[in-house]
């Protein structure tokens, strides 16, 4: 259990549930009106802390490491009654609604009959925020002269997303490719002599008159096409980080003080 000597440690301190999950950090501690022992505590949760919920701290436990461990899991704080966290105290509703959730009474006492608390009512257990010295927030205590004003503040980060994925792939194209290859054959040509005394000889050589045939045997080129495959080039991907800025938009909530001054006709009110 927490005692009051202790409530100004709370202050901002991380909240774990009983398997170790981190929940929130502690804004806001609220005390029984009539013992003046730490019951409720809201802490901020949600992806930028802008959620505001009520976590009890009966049966909770302040560790060395200034972690509060409770004994609800995280997804039951999540899911706890949408209670105002900026108003001075706690109705009797309010307080009934965050027992029922939780399933227990307070300081650990059961329920019974659809929430109703075996010991006292809800009236008698009705909590006020913790004033505690150098942070109090909420209405002043009576003889105190100052209070702490307090605001919501935006807290704007990035969470890094998978947004799409890009692969390389290959594919066979066939396309027509044509080129000149020079080529060459043979051709007959007939040539014509005289008979002279150079070559008289042999122009006589066997009979005088009979039937010859003479074969010759013409050559020719012809393209030939041959496939190699070669590499030419590779392709890789590669990726650049390109900055930006992006506008983001929230509504945020802050405490406004008046000042009330009653006496007759130099009555004066103001805020701060």
């Amino acid at each position: 259990m927490i005692r009051q000597d202790v409530v100004d440690r709370l202050y901002d301190c991380q909240v774990i549930d009983p398997r170790g999950e981190k929940i929130g950090a502690v804004k806001r501690v609220w005390l029984d009106g009539q013992t003046g022992d730490p019951v409720w505590a809201s802490v901020h949760t949600g992806l930028f802390g802008l959620k505001e919920s009520f976590v009890p701290l009966q049966r909770a436990e302040l560790q060395d490491d200034n972690q509060l461990r409770v004994p609800v899991e995280k997804e039951q704080v999540k899911e706890s009654p949408r209670i105002d966290a900026a108003s001075d105290h706690m109705t009797d509703d309010e307080q009934a609604a965050l027992y029922r959730h939780y399933g227990f009474g307070p300081q650990g006492t059961g329920m019974e009959d659809g929430g109703r608390q075996r010991t006292r009512g809800a009236g008698d257990q009705k909590a006020r925020q913790q004033p505690a010295a150098g942070r109090q927030q909420g209405r002043a205590r009576r003889g105190e002269d100052a209070m702490t004003r307090s605001e919501e503040q935006m807290r704007v980060g990035t969470e890094r997303v998978e947004t799409g994925r890009v692969r390389l792939v290959k594919h066979v194209v066939t396309e027509e490719k044509q080129m000149n290859v020079p080529i060459s054959h043979e051709e007959v040509r007939v040539e014509r002599e005289p008979v002279t005394d150079a070559n008289r000889d042999a122009a006589m050589r066997g009979q005088d008159i009979t039937e010859a045939e003479h074969e010759v045997t013409l050559h020719a080129e012809k393209p030939v096409v041959q496939k190699e495959a070669v590499p030419v080039e590779r392709v890789r991907l590669s990726k650049d980080t390109v900055s930006g800025e992006e506008t983001v938009s929230g509504t945020v909530r802050k405490e406004q003080i008046d000042v009330e001054d009653d006496r007759g006709d130099r009555g004066r009110r103001g805020r701060r």
